[in-house]
């Protein structure tokens, strides 16, 4: 089978770039390996709902049209927005299609599949940023007997054994989850390493439109000192709650979580913590109190502050005077340890020369080294909401631009696939 750009991967991001090459008149089939918004459907938990506003769900042609803007999505809402985007554009997706290998093909490529080879001109990696669970190689010195998951296999409470529940990770799905099983009446201590604080809302609104009109998310990919840096940032402790209350570690121990260092290791049955963990919690707040600096500097420079609540900070983040350093995992507090420690993509299928010695592509800005390949829905591809709804529609259309450039060079010089 024959078609001038192959792109896998039928979620948002995927979708978008199919909107824009049709918009272009490229030929172009979307393979993905289960259904349309597939990892929406298979890897979140039950209570997951989107960390960003319902106006915020912005895809190319394409928004939110219902009577709650500043709601936030559930899962099941989000599925059938993608699904319903999908539909309105009569996207070429061809589903239940896992692509086994991606590999050149004389100017072009070779994209195998369990139900056919394809070879095409161009092809758009869409298939996420959130493919693998990163468990530390510390899991393996987790004493038998306690239950180990990822946010990947946790969907509630109520699959996890009574007892303590020792949660690794601060970021998005770390807080999130912790907050759900110290409600459920499960103690929960939580591992807190590197981590970003904001409030769900600022001066009367939420963090998101003030990170939106202020330009926050705009900012480009090579307006930054260091990319890698910027795309390794960890997710903001931040959730869609129907009150829209703040989740951070302050919440959190309010409700009787206890805060714990970044895991260093387990020896003979014993969690060792990092005695860092008032320094990352005040760096935490240093960092949120920029960007309420840079909130505020763009309120007054651009006449809002007569609209909004005056400006004003929040409390540090509490932190005892010697948090524990060792816990016990023999004694039977600990029944269940939560790895929310990260994801990876994975691109063990690719069979193109462009991944670094840590399995990431080597790109500039979604232009992926090898001629013709393309990578997008990526932390930061080319701004900083590269990885939300939100932001992979204008990195689409900037790389679809470059796409359509790179055809038209080649049939210039006559080269075809």
């Amino acid at each position: 089978m024959r078609t001038t750009t192959v792109v896998i991967g039928a979620g948002q991001a995927g979708l978008a770039m199919s909107w824009w090459l049709a918009r272009r008149s490229i030929d172009h089939v979307v393979l993905e390996r289960g259904e349309v918004a597939n990892s929406w459907k298979t890897e979140r938990w039950d209570s997951l709902t989107l960390l960003t506003p319902n106006w915020q769900s912005r895809l190319p042609g394409y928004g939110y049209e219902g009577g709650d803007p500043d709601g936030f999505r559930t899962m099941p809402e989000t599925i059938g927005f993608i699904q319903g985007y999908a539909e309105m554009m009569s996207a070429p997706v061809r589903t239940h299609t896992r692509v086994g290998s991606v590999r050149c093909h004389g100017d072009g490529y070779e994209v195998v599949t369990n139900r056919g080879n394809w070879l095409c001109e161009t092809v758009v990696l869409a298939t996420g940023a959130c493919n693998t669970p990163v468990v530390p190689a510390v899991a393996d010195a987790v004493p038998s007997a306690i239950a180990t998951l990822t946010p990947m296999g946790y969907r509630n409470p109520d699959q996890i054994e009574e007892g303590g529940v020792l949660v690794v990770g601060a970021s998005a799905s770390g807080v999130q989850i912790a907050e759900e099983i110290q409600r459920s009446g499960r103690p929960v201590t939580l591992a807190v390493g590197e981590h970003v604080r904001v409030p769900r809302v600022y001066r009367g609104k939420d963090i998101k439109w003030w990170m939106d009109a202020s330009g926050v998310l705009d900012q480009r990919y090579d307006e930054v000192d260091d990319v890698v840096r910027a795309r390794n940032v960890p997710s903001l402790q931040l959730a869609g709650y129907a009150d829209r209350r703040t989740i951070d570690l302050n919440s959190l121990t309010g409700i009787g979580a206890k805060l714990v260092g970044r895991l260093a290791g387990i020896k003979d049955g014993k969690a060792q913590f990092s005695g860092s963990l008032r320094n990352v919690c005040a760096l935490a707040d240093l960092k949120m109190n920029r960007l309420l600096d840079t909130i505020d500097d763009w309120s007054r420079e651009h006449g809002r502050d007569d609209e909004v609540a005056p400006p004003h900070r929040f409390e540090t983040t509490a932190v005892e005077e010697s948090p524990p350093l060792l816990l016990d995992l023999t004694r039977g507090r600990i029944k269940t340890i939560i790895w929310a420690t990260g994801f990876r993509p994975d691109f063990s299928w690719l069979d193109v020369p462009v991944l670094d010695r840590k399995g990431s592509i080597r790109h500039d800005g979604g232009v992926v080294e090898a001629p013709g390949l393309y990578l997008l829905g990526m932390p930061f591809l080319r701004r900083r909401k590269s990885s939300l709804i939100d932001g992979v529609g204008d990195d689409a259309r900037d790389l679809s631009a470059h796409l359509a450039s790179y055809l038209r060079e080649r049939t210039v010089t006559g080269v075809t696939a």
